[in-house]
């Protein structure tokens, strides 16, 4: 059975950092590209990052370029998700997703960690 797990979630002051891990179980993430989203409450699920196989390319958007940092440990089937100087905007579910042939449709989804960020 293909799992995707997220933790590491939680409540964030303003300005704070936390860091998100996606687990995988019955596939290899090394296959993968890796990819986080988030949808906050009343909005749309968003793209946060994408990461290539290797790890060696990563995208992310615009509202969360410089102060989000995706890296993955393929030895240990994990990704991850450094949020840094966050903001009441960043609030949502964020959702780790696997994407076989890196072409922005997703393989497996996990079933998401809810980030809030309030003071």
């Amino acid at each position: 059975q293909v799992q995707l797990v997220e933790s590491g979630g939680g409540l964030v002051q303003p300005g704070g950092s936390t860091r998100l891990s996606c687990t995988g179980s019955g596939l290899t993430l090394a296959e993968y590209a890796m990819n986080w989203f988030r949808q906050a409450p009343g909005k749309e699920r968003e793209f946060v990052s994408t990461t290539s196989w290797s790890g060696d390319k990563t995208f992310y958007a615009d509202s969360v370029r410089l102060r989000f940092t995706a890296s993955r440990d393929n030895a240990n089937n994990k990704a991850y998700l450094q949020m840094n100087n966050l903001k009441p905007d960043d609030t949502a579910v964020y959702y780790c997703a696997a994407d076989r042939d890196d072409n922005g449709l997703m393989d497996y989804w996990g079933q998401g960690t809810q980030v809030t960020v309030s003071s």
